[in-house]
């Protein structure tokens, strides 16, 4: 079912992104990728943003794209996040790379 994917030293399986909320390190298979949507920014201006489910064989989280993220990233594809973290909205842990993670798509 899932794509067997080789975690590094650093890297946590997904089952236990939900435990830590920064500098999270972890790698799973693009499962779905929604609509994008534009939101507003707090800063002013907008964005777009497109949820997404990163699994492993661990389990499946939400993963939040925004920007140029979204156009980069397809069904299918080894995701890897560094330094990402997470965040909690109506009771739903979703994982972000945020503004000084990284994205690598299928290293």
């Amino acid at each position: 079912m899932f794509n067997r994917i080789k975690l590094s030293e650093a890297e946590i399986p997904i089952s236990q992104v939900q435990n830590q909320r920064n500098k999270i390190n972890t790698r799973g298979t693009l499962k779905s990728k929604g609509e994008v949507r534009n939101v507003n920014m707090r800063a002013g201006g907008t964005i777009d943003v497109c949820d997404a489910v990163l699994s492993d064989d661990s389990g499946e989280i939400k993963l939040t794209l925004w920007g140029e993220d979204i156009a980069k990233v397809k069904e299918g594809d080894t995701i890897v996040i560094k330094n990402g973290y997470t965040n909690s909205f109506k009771g739903e842990v979703s994982l972000t790379k945020g503004k000084f993670g990284e994205m690598t798509v299928n290293p």
